[in-house]
């Protein structure tokens, strides 16, 4: 007959504690990872847009302007003296339409900056929730652990 035992060789309480820490751990880095990955598609959106918008105010700033400088042509053809008055004109709100541009696309681009720092700070503010949970329970487990050690100990020391 053998003294082996048949049954499998059950976990003990560290390495169920051990198992259990690094669930929580890997749960948490998972949770980071996902936040940061959708941060980042949120700043990337926001790029996204601000380049459309930019490129829409472009475009209806070249069109006015090309609209303007047309009509100008015309009425410089009928009247020089109207031409002149009309060009100015055309340049004055040229200039206003790219101005009212760029600060349009400063508008954006403060928007995206903005909300980059915001996921930025959330993500990090997760990762700290998460670290301060992991030692948290690191420390609970090292307590429950150590008073199981000690009650070990005692046991041991009375069966001797």
């Amino acid at each position: 007959m053998s003294n082996k035992a048949t049954k499998p060789e059950e976990k003990g309480f560290f390495e169920k504690v051990k198992e259990t820490i690094e669930e929580f751990w890997d749960s948490t880095k998972d949770k980071a990872e996902e936040l940061k990955d959708k941060a980042e598609d949120k700043i990337d959106a926001l790029k996204e847009k601000a380049a459309d918008e930019k490129a829409i105010v472009a475009k209806k700033a070249s069109e006015a302007k090309t609209a303007v400088v047309k009509k100008a042509d015309s009425v410089a053809a009928k009247v020089k003296t109207v031409a002149a008055d009309v060009k100015a004109k055309a340049d004055t709100k040229a200039k206003a339409l790219s101005a009212k541009a760029k600060d349009e696309a400063a508008t954006i681009k403060k928007a995206a900056i903005t909300a980059k720092a915001k996921t930025t700070a959330k993500a990090n503010e997760i990762a700290d929730t998460a670290k301060t949970k992991a030692v948290d329970a690191k420390k609970a487990v090292a307590t429950k652990t150590a008073k199981v050690a000690i009650e070990v100990k005692k046991k041991t020391n009375a069966a001797k």
